[in-house]
């Protein structure tokens, strides 16, 4: 002991040692790791999918930092003079040249660029993902509520850097897809005049486009996003991890490895990461801009497509009826406002549910058990709607790639696109709710008689029966620990000061709400203590 005192005051002892002391001296990081290193953190395939948006993160900021030391954001007009000899001559903008220097003349140029756009692509969807899992199994639950804000927040971030990012080299397609962007800008009354004219520096396309896009793609939405990723997972650390429902799982304790076995797994999970998507930017070609060309604002690219996750808002511009109404002296563009407010509204309505689902159940416990998706029927059947009007309007999308590959008229692509639109969500909801409720019907037949054993016994007064063999405690348990509220009865929330009319309005909706998600038709009863033991005695042989 003497002797390691004595190492500590000389400064004695390895290098990495002498480092470590001075740190801990200062920052005291260890002390703080040491105190969440022991935390067990749950293991389950669909954490996973949280990891994959950190990682994905952390390989465009990488590779971001590598193109932001070649690329110009400069719409200036130079000559091309570079190895592709199809462009060569051609007067294109510093931005399109220095992308065009980047794919051919840099060594490794072109791999990284492919992979800061095949990583964005996985960034959204593994978002998307994510909070799809969230979502279905109540993971945004109090207290976990801005932890899903924070989720949405940057999946919307995400989706604006991406548009940011893909507009940037100054081609064609970008270029195409900007003219839609700034026509849906002009559609928004009294200022969009105005934001077109600040965010294209002018007339579109304008001369400062690519210089501010650059700012915003660069320096804005990436501090916000690391903001939103920090504050993410110190909420993540400081109210613990959810878990699957299990045997010895409760509110009050998490069960599975530590966390620094996890953090250690984690580590090789993310070279995994980083290593498919160079893969696959190694592999497959995107975005080939030297195919498209400069843009120029006379020419429109044939068979433009956004990224995927535009699709929903490039569907139902595509599909929206070019309506415009005259209103004292002023056009309204509805077929550029509506889609407009429709995917506002389509996206607000996934940010907003788990503030709504708290006012209306008025659980104010902490929740760190999962729900299993066939407990909350109604609640899975809205998040299979949501996702199958996002894949309607991808479809819409692609109406005229879907028209000209399989010899289509493209208005009855439209056309069934349009109904898809209305029909197929309502359709999605209904098979949704049905299927939860059979399943969790199949759960209380499970619970009461048990698990089928195929074997037939013949009763003393000639009866034939199947044998069923009793649940184990575990099965049980997982079958029947969810809860299961009430629907609030009318009346129930009268008190002082809620005699106004809008808090008695405020009261029927919270009624109405809770009846559709937890009323009758909405989900099945559990089976009670004396309904197991009166029916399993029956089976028993």
């Amino acid at each position: 002991m003497d002797d390691q005192i004595q190492q500590e005051e000389t400064g004695e002892g390895g290098g990495g040692e002498r480092v470590a002391r001075w740190a801990e001296g200062r920052l005291g990081p260890y002390s703080l790791i040491r105190a969440r290193a022991r935390r067990a953190f749950p293991d389950h395939w669909s954490f996973l999918l949280g990891e994959i948006c950190l990682y994905s993160f952390v390989v465009i900021v990488v590779t971001g930092v590598y193109l932001t030391l070649y690329f110009h954001p400069s719409m200036k007009e130079v000559q091309y003079s570079g190895s592709y000899p199809p462009l060569r001559g051609r007067t294109v903008s510093e931005a399109f040249d220095s992308t065009m220097h980047l794919s051919f003349d840099v060594r490794g140029g072109l791999l990284i660029r492919q992979a800061h756009h095949w990583a964005a692509l996985v960034f959204i969807g593994a978002m998307l993902a994510h909070m799809m899992r969230v979502f279905f199994t109540g993971a945004f639950r109090k207290p976990r509520e801005f932890q899903w804000l924070f989720g949405f927040l940057l999946l919307v971030l995400g989706m604006f850097g991406g548009l940011t990012g893909y507009d940037l080299p100054d081609d064609l397609l970008s270029g195409t897809g900007l003219a839609v962007v700034n026509g849906t800008i002009l559609s928004v009354p009294v200022v969009g005049t105005y934001l077109s004219m600040f965010l294209f520096g002018g007339e579109f396309p304008g001369g400062e486009l690519v210089a501010r896009f650059n700012a915003i793609h660069v320096l804005v939405i990436p501090a916000l996003m690391v903001g939103l990723l920090v504050g993410h997972l110190i909420l993540l650390l400081h109210h613990r991890h959810t878990q699957y429902p299990g045997p010895g799982r409760t509110n009050r304790n998490v069960v599975g490895p530590p966390f620094k076995v996890r953090a250690v797994k984690s580590a090789g999970f993310f070279f995994l990461v980083a290593g498919v998507i160079f893969a696959i930017a190694a592999l497959t070609q995107i975005n080939p801009i030297w195919l498209y060309g400069p843009y120029r604002a006379d020419q429109v690219s044939a068979g433009s497509q956004p990224d995927w996750y535009m699709g929903v808002a490039d569907g139902l511009l595509r599909v929206m009826p070019g309506w415009e109404i005259a209103l004292r002296g002023h056009t309204l563009a509805l077929d550029n406002l509506v889609p407009l407010v429709a995917g506002v509204g389509f996206f607000l309505a996934l940010g907003a549910y788990p503030f709504i689902e708290g006012w209306v159940t008025g659980d104010g416990r902490d929740q760190h058990l999962l729900d299993r998706p066939r407990n909350r029927p109604v609640r899975t059947a809205l998040g299979v709607a949501w996702i199958s009007f996002y894949v309607v309007s991808l479809v819409g999308a692609a109406n005229d790639i879907i028209a000209t590959r399989f010899h289509l008229a493209v208005e009855s692509v439209t056309w069934a696109v349009r109904i898809g639109l209305l029909v197929v969500p309502v359709l999605a909801y209904a098979v949704a709710k049905r299927w939860a409720l059979g399943l969790q019907r199949a759960d209380r037949d499970k619970v009461l008689h048990g698990r089928e054993t195929g074997v037939i016994k013949r009763l003393p007064q000639g009866e034939f029966v199947e044998v069923h063999e009793p649940l184990g405690q575990a099965e049980l348990h997982l079958l029947t620990q969810h809860e299961q509220y009430t629907p609030i009865a009318p009346g129930a929330d009268d008190g002082p000061g809620g005699r106004g009319a809008g808090a008695r309005l405020g009261r029927r909706l919270r009624v109405g709400l809770s009846r559709a998600l937890y009323g009758e038709g909405s989900q099945i009863r559990k089976p009670t203590l004396p309904e197991y033991r009166e029916i399993t005695d029956k089976h028993r042989v």
